[in-house]
């Protein structure tokens, strides 16, 4: 247990020469960003991977005869396998620290493409998605929970937006590489698509070991000096190092006493007070409605729902890559804005845009049924009309689901309610995947689309009935706001 006056002797204390003096005043300190991009750069690793999927398909169904079912399976099979490393990810940061649950997550990401690349067949592919899947659950649940907690309040928004871009970053590398090995022969292609994932979490993990540790996790082992030094390296003033030491040696300190501080023990609190049970079910239905729109019906079966479309199969790679460089763009607006404008307004639009955007795409097809040939007009309209779904889900659910839980979970439940936000999206992601293909069969591509567009107007009423604005507020003065003490 660590008290306010277990901690006062640090605060006093000269500063640590590791750490590097606190920025001058007016300045915004640019290190927690290195450490926030520097711990999300496995997003890129957990986006190629999910993504690759959508061209490498193609290729595995020739070599290796599988079916349209064993393709559903593949391409989702990897969200519920991250349900794993999702529910494992809080207990393993809680006990060996943020940083070593990273390096984890990058040693799972060799594995499992290395498995892919020399698979023989479907059983061999499977293996190969679990390994890859555990370290997706690590990445969405860790890499939020550090960049939020490394952060100043003034640029929290900013650096727990950071995964979500090199995520689609991750997306938008998978189709180029879908696009740049294509023409190799169909037993090449598809294996040197996942080959190109395995060498870079190898340098991911080594880097990582640079990065310092969360304050908070330090703050809850008792290491409130090493704490120090790291608040100070990543706060804009001296004085806010100091209040924010302050603030979460309170926290935790409220959180330690009679085994409060522990997972069992917050569970049973969370049971009993109704402001956590109040955020824990944000978080679920903020993750519930990110992926229940159908983002990753465009992510991973792009050239079908272009095919159907009316675009032709030798621009079908081509032009699912500027969904990926639309994915990946868009979200830069995110990251300028949520700062500034909040976290609310960024919701509103982006699921009133994905609303009316999925509503456009489905009229399309919908207006091109039954037609022996497909209106160049109305091909171009249609293709337009995803990339507009795809940006607008990027500009604001997106990241924002990933911001807006990271933030308002209580610090003694922050890894634990993280990995239950992600267990619902990886849910989520794994049911839109493996019934997209027999979804369209079932009541067409225009009403696919339609059944999205509604689920995505559902999203827009929960954001403007149920979610505060918290941009601004320290992570410990959401426990106010939210009324989680």
């Amino acid at each position: 247990m660590v008290s306010p006056r277990d901690a006062e002797a640090p605060l006093l204390s000269e500063p640590d020469d590791a750490a590097a003096p606190a920025p001058a005043p007016g300045k915004r300190n640019k290190y927690p960003f290195f450490c926030a991009v520097l711990a999300s750069m496995t997003s890129v690793l957990t986006g190629y991977n999910v993504a690759v999927m959508s061209g490498a398909q193609i290729f595995m169904a020739e070599d290796l005869g599988i079916s349209d079912a064993q393709i559903e399976v593949l391409s989702g099979i990897i969200n519920l396998y991250s349900l794993a490393g999702a529910l494992l990810a809080g207990w393993t940061s809680d006990r060996l620290g943020r940083r070593l649950t990273i390096v984890l997550a990058n040693v799972l990401f060799l594995l499992g493409p290395l498995c892919m690349t020399l698979a023989g067949g479907y059983n061999a592919l499977m293996v190969g998605r679990f390994i890859a899947g555990i370290a997706v659950g690590y990445d969405f649940v860790i890499a939020p929970i550090y960049a939020a907690e490394i952060a100043p309040a003034s640029s929290r928004g900013l650096l727990t937006s950071v995964p979500e871009i090199f995520n689609n970053t991750g997306v938008m590398l998978s189709y180029v590489s879908n696009l740049a090995f294509s023409g190799l022969p169909a037993h090449l292609s598809w294996r040197v698509m996942f080959a190109a994932g395995v060498v870079p979490p190898v340098f991911l993990a080594v880097g990582t070991l640079t990065m310092p540790e969360s304050p908070r996790w330090l703050v809850m082992k008792g290491r409130v000096a090493e704490a120090k030094a790291v608040l100070d390296r990543t706060s804009d003033t001296a004085a806010e190092a100091e209040q924010r030491l302050l603030e979460i040696v309170d926290v935790v300190s409220g959180d330690s006493g009679g085994g409060k501080g522990r997972s069992s023990g917050a569970w049973k609190e969370a049971a009993a007070k109704p402001g956590v049970r109040r955020v824990l079910a944000m978080v679920l239905t903020l993750q519930f409605f990110q992926q229940a729109s159908g983002i990753d019906s465009v992510v991973l079966y792009g050239p079908r729902i272009l095919a159907t479309a009316g675009v032709t199969s030798t621009s079908v790679l081509s032009l699912n890559v500027l969904f990926g460089v639309a994915k990946a763009g868009s979200i830069l607006i995110a990251m300028a804005l949520v700062d500034r404008a909040g976290r609310r307004p960024l919701l509103l639009v982006s699921t009133g845009g994905m609303t009316a955007s999925l509503l456009l795409v489905g009229s399309l097809f919908t207006a091109s049924a039954g037609a022996a040939k497909q209106d160049a007009v109305a091909s171009t309209a249609s293709v337009a009309a995803v990339v507009s779904y795809v940006v607008f889900f990027s500009m604001g659910l997106g990241p924002m689901a990933w911001v807006y839980s990271s933030e308002i979970l209580p610090l003694r439940l922050r890894a634990q309610g993280a990995g239950l936000g992600t267990a619902m999206n990886r849910v989520m992601c794994a049911v839109v995947i493996m019934t997209f293909i027999t979804l369209y069969k079932a009541i067409t591509m225009a009403g696919a689309f339609y059944l999205y567009a509604a689920i995505a107007g559902a999203a827009f009423v929960f954001v403007y009935t149920c979610l505060p604005e918290t941009k601004g507020r320290s992570l410990e003065d959401m426990e106010e706001l939210f009324h989680t003490k």
